[in-house]
């Protein structure tokens, strides 16, 4: 195994301390949790990317998931081309937010009227002000290791880099502010039920992410996800979907068509802009309605709805709308799964892979994984071992035990082969 050349990256990294807390703009990028430094990219293509110091990688972060497509698509850098030509961004309306808005609502069930904003945790902090203004009450239900953004009353048993970083939440965050969020373990009916007997003319809204991505790729049980629909509904509950992940990428109506279970309210992200910065929320007229300028319940945003981010929005909706698409993505993500298992147990590695469509997750447990709690008892020192591993092979992973994996309609065959082959290879090396 030949050692990557990264002189570069760690002089940036260096450089970056000096101005950057923590040399990084997201805890994620930090390389913390596996004991090394982060590498600084400078191009992609695809499904590989580069960094500075010429190292080229199989990428499987993809963005943290938006990068459905592959890296530089060139329809979408052609739209965006033509877009740029007209300026960036201008504070007022233009014709693009309406033909976003129009596909969006097209393809999501639960979605008659929409609103955009610029990053995901807009979303999903904009659609708890909405739930509560419509309900008129103020508790919220979240689930361990379900990551909804920053903001502060999300801040509570949180995945992403809360649980990369083994932090039990977050300083900053008032005891007053978390006081009507009520933290439930994902996969339990039964808790949901008493937290609702308990609390019933409390509560505006369930929010999860109907399949949790930042625990690492958790499924809801059969009949997790209709129960707690038919919970809400009984008890005058909104039920917020947050498919800043599994929007585009499970379907082009998101994990609620795969499942075929409405939400009130849907929260989307980055890949909704094709990984450009850019966010939404919707839901039916009625809830919609009570935002301003129509309503009582107020949000705004200088950019959101820029032409750059929604231009790439409509174009990547339209490529993934072709016949076929995520039967490929299918046909990859089977193959790159049926390959880790069978090198992980010709290794004898402890392991459990989560997979749903084109995102996975590989745990360092024999643990069937179904909860925040399970995720936890992951090896992750192992991780950190077969992160590194696969890095010198030139596989680009999450730098986290507790994140996943996502394919791309830009990964070959070639790419998924020599990513198992590597797996053989890092399987063997983490468990000497």
């Amino acid at each position: 195994m030949k050692s990557l050349k990264i002189e570069k990256s760690i002089t940036l990294f260096e450089e970056a301390n000096k101005y950057l807390a923590g040399g990084v703009n997201s805890p994620v990028r930090s390389f913390k949790s596996v004991k090394g430094r982060p590498l600084f990219i400078k191009n992609a293509l695809g499904s590989h990317i580069f960094d500075v110091d010429g190292n080229e990688y199989i990428d499987y972060v993809a963005s943290w998931g938006p990068i459905i497509l592959g890296h530089a698509h060139p329809e979408i850098l052609r739209e965006v081309k033509q877009v740029l030509k007209n300026g960036t961004s201008f504070g007022a309306s233009t014709e693009l937010e309406i033909d976003l808005a129009k596909k969006i609502v097209d393809i999501y069930p639960s979605i008659e009227m929409v609103r955009m904003t610029s990053s995901g945790t807009e979303a999903t902090m904009s659609a708890i002000r909405l739930a509560r203004g419509y309900t008129k009450k103020d508790k919220i239900i979240k689930f361990e290791g379900c990551y909804h953004g920053h903001a502060d009353y999300f801040l509570v048993e949180a995945g992403s880099g809360i649980a990369t970083l083994n932090i039990p939440g977050s300083a900053g965050v008032p005891d007053n502010v978390i006081k009507d969020t009520l933290i439930l373990p994902f996969n339990d009916i039964i808790a949901v039920k008493e937290a609702v007997k308990e609390y019933n003319n409390e509560i505006a809204a369930v929010i999860l992410e109907p399949v949790p991505g930042n625990m690492g790729v958790v499924l809801p049980k059969d009949g997790y996800l209709k129960d707690l629909r038919e919970i809400t509904k009984e008890n005058d509950i909104l039920l917020i979907f947050d498919e800043i992940i599994t929007g585009l990428r499970l379907s082009l109506g998101g994990a609620q068509k795969v499942f075929n279970v409405i939400p009130d309210i849907t929260c989307l992200g980055k890949i909704i802009g094709g990984g450009f910065p850019v966010g939404a929320y919707g839901g039916s007229i009625e809830i919609m309605e009570s935002l301003a300028p129509l309503g009582p319940v107020y949000q705004a945003g200088t950019l959101s709805g820029n032409p750059i981010a929604v231009s790439a929005g409509i174009k990547t909706i339209e490529l993934l709308s072709r016949e076929g698409i995520y039967e490929e993505l299918e046909e990859k993500s089977n193959m790159l799964e049926r390959g880790l298992r069978q090198a992980a147990e010709s290794c004898k590695v402890n392991y459990c892979i989560n997979r749903i469509g084109s995102m996975l997750t590989i745990f360092f447990t024999k643990e069937e994984i179904n909860d925040y709690q399970n995720a936890k008892k992951s090896n992750t020192i192992l991780y950190s071992i077969y992160f590194k591993k696969m890095l010198k092979l030139g596989i680009y992973l999450a730098p986290s035990q507790f994140e996943a994996m996502f394919i791309s309609l830009a990964h070959s065959k070639d790419d998924i082969e020599k990513t198992i082959e590597a797996s053989y290879y890092a399987f063997k090396e983490t468990i000497k």
